[in-house]
C-alpha cells in the first residue's frame, strides 16, 4: 500500500470510491429545485429506513398505539442514493440534507424539526410520552439519548464504513473502530445489567434512539457478517434488550416505513394510513400489477 501524504491544502476528488461516494460533497445547499409532497395529516415525515429514520417511525407508531390521534403522519420516501435530500424543498426543512426531517403542520405556523434526536425529543414533549418529567429519571434518559448521538458515528461512519463500504480494507481503520464499537457495546451491556431499559424501568426515547443502531447490530442485521466479527452474542444484556424491543409490534411497523431495500414484504415506501401496512407493502403492490 502506498503511503499517503496529505497535501498542504485539501481538494475534493469526486471519484473517491466507496459506497455512498456519489452523495457526499463538501458543500451544503440544494442541487436542484424540487417541492416536497404534503399529505393530509398534521405531521409530515421525509425519511428513509436507515437506523436514524427508524427511530422516528418507531416513535410515531408507539404514539399512535397509545391513542394519540395527533401523531398521525404521512411518511414520504427520500432516496438518498438518488440525491433527494439535496432538493430545494428538503433543504428548506433540513439545511443539513440528512434524513429524517419532520414538518409539524398542526399549528398556524409549520414547525420544522431535523436531526433524529431532536425529533424524538420534540415528539416526546409534544405528546407527553416516553420521557420522564421528574429528575433524576429525565436526566438519565436524556443522557442515553445524547450518548447515542455522540457514539453512533463511530459505529456507522467509522466501523460500518471501513468494514463494509470502503473500496479497500484497511486493518488500522477496522481495528480502531472495531475496538471502539466493542467498547460501546460493553457500555450498553453494563448499563442493561442494572436496569431493564436504558433510562431505567420504563421504555423511552433513549431506547428508540439506541436500538436501531446497536440493537440492529446485536441482531445481526448490519454490515454483512459484522455480528460474528464483533462477537455480539457475548453481550447478553444487550441481546435481551434488543430482542425484547424487536418483538414490539410498533417497532416492527416502524421498521417497515420508508424501507426501500430488503424483503419486499417489509417495504412500505410511503405510509399515509395504518391500513397501508396491510395493503401497500411492495410485495402486494407488485402482485397487483
Amino acid at each position: 500500500m502506498t503511503e499517503y501524504t496529505p497535501p498542504k491544502v485539501w481538494s475534493w476528488k469526486k471519484a473517491n470510491g466507496g459506497t455512498f461516494a456519489s452523495i457526499n460533497r463538501p458543500i451544503a445547499g440544494p442541487t436542484h429545485d424540487k417541492v416536497l409532497p404534503v399529505g393530509k395529516h398534521p405531521l409530515q415525515l421525509y425519511s428513509l429506513a436507515t437506523p436514524n429514520g427508524v427511530k422516528v417511525t418507531v416513535m410515531l407508531e408507539e404514539l399512535l398505539a397509545l391513542g394519540h390521534k395527533g401523531a398521525e403522519y404521512d411518511a414520504w420516501l427520500i432516496r438518498i442514493n438518488d440525491g433527494d435530500q439535496f432538493g430545494s424543498g428538503f433543504v428548506d426543512v433540513n439545511p443539513n440534507s440528512k434524513i429524517p426531517a419532520l414538518l409539524d403542520r398542526s399549528g398556524k405556523t409549520p414547525v420544522r424539526v431535523f436531526e433524529s434526536g431532536s425529533i424524538l425529543l420534540y415528539l416526546a414533549e409534544k405528546f407527553g410520552e416516553f420521557l420522564p418529567t421528574e429528575q433524576p429519571a429525565r436526566a438519565e434518559t436524556l443522557s442515553w439519548l445524547f450518548w447515542q448521538m455522540g457514539s453512533a458515528p463511530y459505529l456507522g461512519g467509522g466501523f460500518g464504513h471501513f468494514y463494509a463500504y470502503a473500496p479497500e480494507k484497511f486493518e488500522y481503520a477496522i481495528d480502531r473502530f472495531a475496538m471502539e464499537t466493542k467498547r460501546q457495546l460493553d457500555v450498553l451491556d453494563r448499563r442493561l445489567a442494572e436496569t431493564e431499559y436504558l433510562g431505567g424501568a420504563g421504555y423511552s426515547i433513549a431506547d428508540m434512539a439506541v436500538w436501531p443502531w446497536y440493537g440492529g447490530l446485536a441482531l445481526g442485521r448490519m454490515y454483512n457478517d459484522s455480528a460474528e466479527f464483533l462477537s455480539v452474542q457475548d453481550y447478553e444484556h444487550v441481546q435481551r434488550w434488543a430482542k425484547a424491543i424487536d418483538a414490539r409490534p410498533t417497532v416492527q411497523r416502524g421498521r417497515m416505513v420508508n424501507r426501500a431495500f430488503g424483503d419486499p414484504a417489509m417495504q412500505l415506501h410511503e405510509r399515509h394510513d395504518a391500513g397501508d401496512f396491510e395493503t401497500k407493502t411492495q410485495d402486494k403492490l407488485v402482485a397487483a400489477e
